[in-house]
């Protein structure tokens, strides 16, 4: 039996609060009407399977004619959100061009040397090595169309999307046969990070500080909707583009992942507990502006896509 694909996504209409619907050809649906007990998305993945059904349902049978997604306000998919996991250097082209443009290899290596230095480095990362994972913060999350606000604090924006991957089921020590068993969906999320104040000089032994760079209010616009995973034929051939000011500057698909869906979520459960609402972003391709030299200001418009989950567009202040 066919099912009619569906998207899920948390509304607003400027007289009532927020309420979870799903989108059927550029309508929404409130799924209170079969799911009067569920008051957000959340509420929806915490029994994402009975959820499913009931929500399947109602797309194969819609319940009055729904309202026009353009008549609403789409905010980030999952209300409230939940806890956020981020994979760092997790695609193969875009560690290469940034150990080229950072000359992160041999001193005297020309950039070919340095290119094939940091390839064989990724495949034996690939091989024997495991990811690189940090911590989000939920207040950072915005919607696909809020405006992103540059910090006071800081220099050199820049922006980084990714492939989100929705929880849907507790995962503890899962496998990764059983990982994707976990996934209730895939969204959009734009991770963005202030590259001056990824380094901290001042304890150099401590590294990097992720929760200073990239955890600004409205840095992970996320959205616009939550694609349920059985319309995700495979989340490892999806095409990412983020246009700034309409210039492509990031293009690359998932199947350049070093680690893949699957065993991100397995690395990550085995260190702590993954429940459903919990988003973990899978790493950007190639083409920052770290790697252009150019970083967002006020005033740019980024407009980010990924293959069947929709489009952001995001005004930069």
């Amino acid at each position: 039996m066919s099912h009619t694909p569906f998207s899920l996504g948390t509304f607003a209409d400027g007289h009532s609060g927020p309420f979870p619907g799903i989108v059927v050809d550029d309508r929404v649906y409130d799924t209170r009407t079969v799911l009067p007990e569920a008051a957000t998305t959340s509420d929806l993945l915490a029994d994402w399977d009975a959820s499913l059904e009931a929500l399947q349902c109602l797309a194969d049978a819609p319940e009055g004619d729904g309202r026009p997604v353009g008549e609403l306000t789409v905010l980030a998919p999952v209300q409230p959100p939940g806890q956020i996991f981020g994979a760092g250097a997790n695609y193969r082209e875009h560690v290469i061009q940034i150990t080229v443009a950072h000359r992160l290899g041999t001193a005297d290596a020309t950039e070919e040397e340095l290119r094939e230095q940091a390839a064989r480095e990724m495949d034996e990362r690939a091989a024997h090595g495991e990811p690189y994972v940090w911590v989000g913060v939920p207040s950072a999350i915005s919607g696909p169309y809020d405006d992103v606000i540059l910090p006071s604090i800081g220099e050199n924006h820049d922006w980084e999307l990714e492939l989100g991957v929705v929880i849907g089921r507790e995962a503890r020590e899962v496998s990764r046969d059983e990982a994707l068993d976990h996934v209730a969906g895939y969204t959009v999320c734009n991770d963005l990070t202030t590259r001056s104040l990824v380094p901290r000089p001042d304890i150099p032994m401590m590294g990097t500080d992720w929760m200073r760079a990239k955890n600004q209010p409205t840095f992970y616009p996320t959205g616009p909707y939550l694609v349920p995973a059985r319309f995700v034929p495979d989340p490892q051939d999806l095409d990412i583009t983020l246009r700034l000011n309409g210039k492509v500057m990031q293009k690359g698909n998932t199947n350049d992942m070093i680690f893949g869906v699957a065993a991100l979520v397995s690395y990550i459960s085995h260190r702590v507990t993954l429940r459903p609402g919990d988003m973990i972003i899978t790493g950007s391709p190639q083409g920052n502006g770290s790697h252009y030299g150019r970083f967002l200001r006020a005033g740019d418009v980024m407009e980010s896509e990924i293959t069947g989950l929709g489009t952001q567009r995001n005004l930069v202040r």
